[in-house]
């Protein structure tokens, strides 16, 4: 934003920003997501909503308005009613502080990778919510699923996070991205495997969806939410992803780094930068996209036993060889 606009001013246009691409960005994810399961799996489709179907997120989420919003008799309301938004609104502060380039970001802030953690592992209390707050068993046990593995797999996501921290120097999601350089896709490639496998399972999405296990239990904390509550349970996963694929590409594939990435375009300074971090952190989607087409659920016990067992040791080992390497090369 131009330096010289009053604070107030440049504050509304950021937030005003941040809310249009906290809107659109998770809309297009998801449309990528009908049309490429669908071409993966030789089907079409709906097609009827706009050229090539790609205003079907639109068609459904007037669907959704038109629903009845039913609240059981038996659930609490003041928690059920407020479940949504606990899920959906950490995803909205953490891509305030997520830089798109160097001078685009609308909150710089030093200990951003910190916040940035803390503000998405609120989400699990939205879905446990959610889940208690239904009135329902089979919610309150996908409310239970859910916990367990949030609480599982946030400890290797944050190990990950913390090993390129280290390697880095800074706590800033800027600085991380200044200090980035090629060969960090080798050394710290453990990591991202983790962090990577880890943000699937936070996301609940398959092979690791246990808590939304349609076969199971029906459609865990879910199940009794109906319009527009639950198209915010839908914009959350989706934010979600768009956060993690960020900031995926924030801490293991230079952020804004490429080719010509300081490029003057139009009269203003990494445009270029930006769309290098759109392209990788839509590249980081497509694995997400991929996963759920290509693998089968796992196991509530499988799952628990690939964070503890799997995931937690490589993320221990890597922190500690990036201890080592930043003593020797420092």
């Amino acid at each position: 934003m131009p330096s010289e606009l009053p604070l107030l001013v440049e504050v509304a246009l950021k937030a005003a920003v941040v809310l249009a691409v906290f809107l659109t960005m998770p809309l297009a994810l998801g449309q990528l997501e009908h049309k490429v399961m669908g071409h993966m799996q030789g089907r079409l489709g709906p097609m009827e909503a706009g050229p090539h179907g790609i205003l079907q997120l639109v068609a459904d989420g007037i669907k959704f308005v038109q629903k009845e919003d039913v609240t059981p008799a038996a659930a609490d309301r003041p928690v059920f009613r407020l479940a949504p938004a606990v899920a959906l609104i950490p995803y909205l502060v953490a891509l305030a502080v997520i830089p798109f380039g160097a001078s685009w970001v609308a909150a710089d802030v030093p200990g951003s990778l910190l916040l940035v953690l803390a503000v998405t592992s609120v989400g699990v209390i939205g879905t446990l919510m959610a889940g208690w707050g239904s009135g329902n068993k089979y919610s309150l046990l996908g409310g239970m699923r859910a916990g367990a593995q949030l609480v599982s797999y946030e400890l290797p996501l944050v190990i990950a996070a913390a090993s390129v921290a280290m390697a880095a120097g800074t706590l800033s999601l800027t600085g991380i991205v200044q200090e980035w350089s090629w060969w960090w896709l080798l050394w710290q490639a453990p990591a991202a495997f983790v962090f990577l496998a880890a943000s699937v399972a936070e996301l609940q999405r398959t092979p690791f969806d246990a808590p939304i296990a349609d076969s199971e239990v029906v459609f865990g904390p879910l199940t009794e939410y109906t319009g527009l509550r639950f198209a915010f349970f839908l914009l959350a996963e989706y934010a979600g992803m768009v956060v993690m694929a960020l900031l995926f590409t924030v801490l293991f594939l230079g952020g804004w780094r490429g080719p010509w990435a300081d490029a003057e375009v139009v009269g203003v300074v990494g445009v270029v930068g930006v769309l290098w971090t759109l392209l990788k952190a839509t590249a980081v989607g497509l694995v997400f996209l991929w996963l759920r087409v290509a693998w089968p659920r796992v196991r509530e016990d499988q799952l628990q036993r690939f964070a503890w067992l799997v995931l937690l040791p490589v993320a221990l080992l890597q922190l500690a060889v990036t201890g080592v390497g930043v003593v020797f090369l420092s």
